[in-house]
């Protein structure tokens, strides 16, 4: 005996004669297997809740808080209700098929729906507890977690739309070539940023937290987020730029990601000077130099190599004639020794200063190291103060810095034409 008669029998205890096949029972039966299934829900979520607070949270761990934050064992509960309706509705609506077959279909397309959410949770909490390690700075985690999820959403339409219009998948995909045309048509900018998101991630050209620099967008700062389509920057302003992904495979940007890993930030800048200033060193300005303490170690080098050279050298009197050091040169040692003993430069890294090419401005002598800060407000505290430094000792080795004449400089020409 079916359950549809079994209840119209108990029915008519009451006086209530009916059909087992009125739309009463069914409504009846139905009511009574959703009350049931929601009771279900409520027991099967207090169970999980119950089970991962004493017996997972030992083992999971930090991955708990994740799975709670997205409503994981919510998730996971909600598919025993749809079990039960799915395994009772077929023993209950029988004599309706029609009816069965609705509810049948929007059933399939429940539990698709409360999959995809529950497989989102997972990658969800994944996604959380793998941006806590250290190593998630060099992994494209969002775009990847994206692409899942993009992915698990294309499968879970082409199964609604099956379960829909009665078809297999198969039948669906093969379909899907026809239209591919028009797809590639109207979302060819959406597909472009799609497949650079994902060049972007797998060659790790662009990670969060690197430092980035592209003019051409007005970008440069840190790099908040790399999804599949965009990459989100905040300027040193902290102004937001989007910059498209198939804009930073296409263009030339700046990464600076090698820099802060290599914890070395370059200093190269170079100061003018006047070329009528550099001569060589006489006694008067040897014996101002010899009391410069980071001077001594190279002119007691220096000074015995010339004299040795210098020995069989006729008419040395003439300056042309033989070694001699110069005031720029005894710059140059100067300031390689005080970088050297700088504890803010790298010592295992390039440091030199070098003479380049003159020109109009004078000659610029060039300061290359590296400063052991990258962070900004550091590495420019200590770039000023070389510079500095460097800017106020040029009288001491009679040397002066090149610039252009300034409006006071003419003034004090007029005034002294004037005066004359």
């Amino acid at each position: 005996m079916s359950i549809q008669q079994q209840l119209s029998q108990w029915m008519e205890t009451f006086g209530v004669t009916i059909s087992p096949q009125h739309p009463l029972i069914a409504t009846t039966l139905m009511v009574g297997l959703i009350v049931l299934a929601w009771l279900s829900n409520l027991v099967t979520k207090a169970l999980f809740q119950r089970i991962a607070q004493r017996l997972m949270k030992p083992l999971l761990g930090r991955w708990l808080d994740g799975l709670e934050r997205h409503r994981l064992f919510d998730k996971l509960a909600r598919l025993v209700p749809i079990t039960l309706l799915s395994w009772g509705t077929p023993l209950l609506l029988a004599p309706w098929p029609k009816l069965l077959a609705v509810i049948d279909e929007g059933l399939q397309i429940w539990l698709i729906a409360m999959f995809v959410s529950l497989v989102y949770a997972v990658i969800d909490s994944i996604y959380d507890a793998a941006l806590k390690h250290p190593m998630s700075r060099r992994l494209p985690l969002q775009s990847m977690s994206q692409l899942l999820k993009l992915f698990l959403a294309l499968v879970a339409m082409i199964l609604i739309v099956s379960v829909l219009l009665h078809r297999s998948p198969t039948y669906l995909l093969s379909g899907l070539g026809v239209a591919t045309g028009l797809l590639l048509l109207v979302f060819r900018d959406t597909i472009l940023g799609f497949v650079a998101g994902i060049q972007l991630s797998i060659n790790r050209m662009v990670s969060p937290g690197d430092w980035i620099q592209m003019d051409s967008f007005g970008a440069d700062g840190e790099v908040l987020e790399v999804t599949l389509t965009t990459v989100k920057v905040q300027n040193w302003d902290k102004t937001i730029t989007m910059i498209p992904a198939y804009a930073l495979v296409s263009n030339a940007f700046r990464n600076w990601r090698g820099m802060s890993e290599s914890g070395g930030r370059r200093i190269k800048r170079a100061v003018y000077l006047d070329q009528h200033s550099i001569r060589f060193v006489d006694s008067d300005l040897l014996t101002q130099l010899q009391r410069i303490n980071l001077l001594k170690v190279y002119l007691q080098r220096k000074l015995p190599e010339l004299a040795e050279a210098n020995a069989k050298v006729a008419d040395f009197e003439h300056l042309v004639n033989g070694r001699r050091i110069t005031n720029v040169g005894c710059l140059r040692a100067y300031l390689v020794a005080y970088l050297q003993q700088s504890s803010k430069v790298r010592q295992d890294l390039t440091l030199l200063v070098r003479q380049l090419a003159p020109s109009e401005h004078g000659v610029p002598l060039e300061v290359y190291c590296f400063c052991n800060d990258t962070r900004w407000v550091e590495y420019e505290a200590l770039q000023s103060d070389l510079f500095d430094h460097l800017l106020a000792i040029l009288p001491q080795f009679d040397l002066r810095a090149m610039q252009l004449p300034t409006g006071a400089d003419l003034r004090a020409l007029n005034l002294r034409g004037s005066g004359e």
